[in-house]
């Protein structure tokens, strides 16, 4: 049997990004929070929008929105905080989301060769056939952004 005939049962959140949906597996994903305040500093990192604190991390928020569907998010319902992988350890990373959220059990058929480098697999629901990323391939430099000596202190945005 070849790779893409393989199927593999597990958990994933399933999130809106416009009008598209999108999933991620349950395990890489440490809560859904609502908007909070982003804190915007000059930084070098496009993927960046931002900062929220959350728990006592400061958590970068990217959009990935424009990337998957070529539009940006002109409204976020909500903050997917996803773990990605950064060399032996886990950071954080904020996903705003434009819907609700879902978690459900699914068959995951691999990504093949010819699919987009952030899409980890693939999966079916509701008549859908939704991308199961790759956060680690989506976002490759998402890390918390260094600042400039141009931008010490944050600034505010609701």
């Amino acid at each position: 049997m070849s790779t893409v005939e393989q199927f593999d049962a597990r958990s994933c959140v399933l999130m809106r990004l416009g009008e598209r949906r999108f999933a991620l597996a349950a395990e890489d994903i440490a809560e859904l929070v609502a908007p909070s305040r982003v804190f915007r500093f000059a930084h070098r990192t496009t993927e960046i929008d931002g900062v929220i604190l959350r728990r006592g991390r400061v958590v970068p928020v990217c959009d990935v929105a424009e990337r998957l569907t070529g539009k940006k998010l002109t409204a976020r319902r909500f903050y997917l905080v996803a773990t990605q992988r950064r060399g032996a350890g886990l950071d954080w990373v904020a996903l705003p989301v434009s819907g609700e959220c879902e978690l459900i059990t699914a068959d995951l058929t691999p990504a093949a060769d010819s699919d987009s480098p952030h899409v980890a697999a693939w999966l079916s629901h509701d008549g859908e056939v939704i991308e199961v990323l790759n956060l680690d391939a989506l976002m490759p430099g998402a890390a918390v952004p260094e600042i400039t000596a141009q931008g010490g202190s944050p600034e505010a945005r609701a």
